[in-house]
């Protein structure tokens, strides 16, 4: 694995059942914005086997986070899972079908469980083609004095009057 990483996205969900699903459409979403979404398959069962990992061993009334990572890296992309289970820290990582797992006691708090999934044949980390983003355009149209106007007295009339009105 090299240790130089080309790009990273990451999403803190809380450990419930709906993290996993939640995690289904991160990765979806981020490998699309990779243009790597032929990895789609492996690497979201990957990351819903680590996610499902947290989240059976999370007590219901006090689920805590989970924070999930891929990280594109060498040859390899890293499906990254960190949770905040104090009581979980030196448990070993999950079994994913044919991976190369791994987990690391963080210093305090949970542990980072990982999963290496090879990147497709001659593609690189620092190959793999990434968004490209205009700058946005301010939603304020310029006026031709160049101030900018103020608020709609209508509008902050009415919000005065509804704050009024209002039981605190």
């Amino acid at each position: 694995m090299n240790s130089h990483t080309a790009q990273v996205d990451d999403l803190r969900l809380v450990a419930l059942q709906s993290a996993v699903n939640c995690t289904d459409l991160f990765v979806r979403f981020q490998l699309t914005e990779w243009s790597l979404l032929e990895m789609f398959d492996d690497v979201a069962a990957a990351a819903r086997d680590l996610v499902q990992a947290v989240v059976d061993k999370t007590a219901a009334d006090a689920p805590g986070f989970v924070t999930v990572r891929l990280r594109l890296s060498g040859d390899c992309l890293l499906v990254e899972v960190e949770d905040d289970q104090v009581a979980r820290a030196h448990d070993e990582a999950p079994v994913v079908r044919g991976r190369q797992t791994g987990a690391v006691p963080l210093e305090g708090r949970g542990k980072l469980v990982w999963c290496e999934l090879p990147l497709p044949p001659g593609l690189t980390a620092e190959r793999v083609r990434l968004p490209r983003r205009d700058q946005r355009r301010s939603q304020v149209p310029e006026h031709p004095d160049g101030e900018a106007p103020g608020p709609d007295p209508e509008v902050v009339d009415r919000v005065l009057v509804g704050l009024q009105r209002r039981e605190w």
